[in-house]
């Protein structure tokens, strides 16, 4: 059944190796995207996990450039090639938009592309790569609030066509990984990944926001929390106090979670 593209998402992209293994269940929710949700976007906003800066910063660029930011996978994954078109017209409403609502620093990179948190979740949803793409980092050294903010500062963005994505996992230990399948959930990943889902329904976001004082064990689901952070800049950016749809759910490798969320503005709702 084809749904709604309105509203902002969060996609847990974990491993790169979604690019090329089919086995990791995320890859038939994202080659489907077109048939879920076949509305074309005029552009893509893509907030990454990968781009972490002192800053907020967008990548201003005539054509992205694929980068392969992971070490020690199969070849074929460094032969890949997203080029997908830049939207700088995009980034430059971006920084507009953060320096009109107080982030009155935000950089421009005229050379940075697309890095594995971006391109390899888009290639599978929108393969051609012919829909402008304009990245936005993150700072892992601010605080959930910090990029809610961010996001509610793009929310009109939504409105011109612009599809939002956070990009990164719901639950993210690396250290933690068991690559060789031996083990099944680690109970602290499940206890985590549920919390969030559970608080996201409910609407919560207050609770997200503080999710190193109100969630369980969050220094165990995220040592660092850049791959949390995409999250609420896709919540602040679907505007008001957002409804939320799981659209995929499972925890892989113990603690490495692919729970992904639609988020859409309810009208006449208001900011938490």
């Amino acid at each position: 059944m084809a749904l709604s593209l309105k509203g902002t998402f969060y996609i847990s992209h974990g491993s790169p190796m979604l690019a090329i293994d089919d086995s990791i269940e995320i890859r038939k929710v994202l080659k489907s995207w077109k048939n879920i949700f076949p509305q074309t976007p005029s552009a893509i906003l893509i907030i990454s996990a990968h781009w972490d800066t002192r800053v907020p910063s967008v990548n201003i660029v005539e054509r992205n450039d694929t980068i392969h930011d992971f070490y020690g996978f199969p070849k074929p994954l460094y032969q890949i090639k997203y080029p997908a078109p830049g939207a700088p017209q995009l980034a430059r409403k971006v920084r507009d938009l953060l320096q009109k609502s107080g982030f009155s620093a935000v950089e421009e990179d005229r050379r940075r592309g697309l890095d594995h948190g971006a391109w390899v979740p888009l290639m599978l949803m929108y393969p051609e790569a012919s829909i402008p793409v304009c990245q936005l980092s993150v700072q892992s050294h601010k605080d959930g609030s910090h990029h809610y903010n961010m996001g509610k500062a793009l929310s009109s963005l939504k409105d011109e066509g612009v599809l939002i994505i956070g990009s990164g996992s719901a639950v993210h230990n690396l250290r933690e990984l068991v690559r060789d399948g031996s083990t099944g959930v680690f109970p602290w990943a499940q206890e985590f990944d549920d919390w969030l889902k559970t608080t996201l329904l409910q609407r919560r976001y207050d609770d997200i926001n503080h999710w190193d004082k109100k969630a369980p064990q969050p220094k165990k689901a995220h040592p660092s929390p850049e791959h949390f952070y995409p999250l609420h800049v896709a919540i602040g950016a679907a505007g008001g106090n957002p409804t939320a749809k799981v659209i995929h759910s499972n925890i892989e490798m113990g603690c490495l979670s692919y729970s992904s969320y639609q988020f859409n503005e309810v009208p006449g709702s208001c900011s938490s």
